[in-house]
């Protein structure tokens, strides 16, 4: 499951490659244009965490049926991912700089029983996100692990997509072996 941040849409996986690397492998996904997107073209515009999280949740209980997802999100995507995680199962979360992560108390505590992998992606000059706030949530989590991408901005999957792709396909790997 992708969530895009919300400066874009749907396509931002499509124009770094990502989408044509999971059909490739033949790894099931679904990009969702979010309701929060500022260029999104999902209405009703609606930027409320709770009321994405549903979105996502029918969203993936009609393609994914009783599946476990790994979920992908950048941004505010991010924060509507780890909000998601905090009242379903998931096998995984790859976050890039996850917005509004300290929001509430129930999900700083929900964090303590994230026992799935949880790679977030920081880019080193990000002027957005702070870098102790993002070692901060990663040190929260039982699994979680702070990745630095060097040279990258707040988008960093934008700004270094081999290595998103890279990072992705191995978070992937060991959130679904069983």
């Amino acid at each position: 499951m992708f969530l895009h941040g919300f400066s874009y849409d749907i396509g931002v996986w499509q124009r770094i490659g990502v989408l044509n690397l999971l059909v490739e492998k033949r790894i099931p996904f679904l990009a969702l244009d979010m309701p929060y997107g500022q260029k999104s073209q999902s209405q009703p515009k609606n930027r409320d965490i709770q009321v994405n999280v549903a979105v996502v949740a029918e969203a993936l209980k009609s393609e994914f049926a009783d599946q476990d997802p790994v979920i992908v999100g950048a941004s505010l995507g991010g924060a509507v991912a780890l909000n998601y995680a905090a009242k379903h199962p998931v096998k995984g979360l790859f976050l890039v700089a996850p917005s509004n992560a300290f929001d509430t108390n129930e999900l700083l505590y929900a964090y303590t029983n994230f026992h799935f992998p949880v790679r977030i992606v920081w880019g080193a000059n990000d002027s957005v996100i702070s870098g102790e706030d993002m070692r901060a949530l990663a040190d929260k989590m039982p699994n979680g692990k702070l990745l630095v991408y060097n040279g990258a901005a707040h988008s960093a999957y934008q700004d270094q997509p081999e290595w998103f792709k890279t990072d992705l396909l191995r978070m992937y790997g060991s959130a679904t072996i069983t």
